[in-house]
């Protein structure tokens, strides 16, 4: 993260602008903030696929209304300054969280991933990070064979069999199969 609070990768904007002189104005501005900038004086469909900033002098609440109805992430309306625009096309290139996942259910186990909690028959179960990144795989990829190399990377450990054998305990009734030099396999 650099120290205007955008990621180190370029981020390019699409400037539409109608009116020469501004278009040219706002790119240069842009270009100081330290954007990449492609001026264009039409919108095209190729467009329409990024975030989409609109700088306009129709304001009103039926306008706006309009252009978030197209798609518009954000509506400034004009005059503006240029480093308020700059901060606008930072948050919306920041990062977004992703939705929250959805429990991962397999049998009577339920894989909270957002609170990152482990429920089998109802009964919280206390795991690790270790453990808990390992299930979460095995979970996400219930019925199939998961490598030891896979469940090393998510949950950082080498001692794989260890972790998967101390997973199993706290499971219950053998629940995780051991397919030798193949990989693990979670039950239902």
């Amino acid at each position: 993260m650099s120290a205007d609070g955008v990621s180190a990768r370029i981020v390019c904007v699409l400037l539409c602008e109608d009116d020469e002189q501004l278009g040219d104005r706002v790119a240069d501005g842009l270009r100081t903030a330290g954007f990449t900038v492609d001026l264009t004086r039409t919108l095209t469909d190729a467009a329409q696929q990024c975030g989409a900033v609109l700088i306009t002098a129709r304001d009103s609440p039926a306008d706006r209304s309009e252009g978030y109805a197209g798609g518009v992430d954000d509506f400034p309306a004009k005059p503006f300054s240029l480093s308020e625009l700059a901060g606008r096309v930072r948050a919306l290139c920041a990062p977004r969280r992703s939705p929250a996942s959805p429990p991962l259910t397999v049998g009577d186990l339920v894989v909270d991933r957002l609170r990152r909690r482990v429920r089998r028959a109802g009964v919280l179960l206390t795991m690790t990070t270790r453990e808990f990144s390992a299930l979460e795989l095995l979970a996400a990829r219930a019925g199939t064979l998961v490598s030891a190399a896979e469940i090393a990377v998510v949950c950082g450990d080498a001692a794989v069999d260890q972790v998967i054998a101390k997973l199993d305990r706290k499971l219950g009734p053998p629940r995780i199969l051991h397919a030798s030099a193949a990989g693990y396999l979670l039950h239902a």
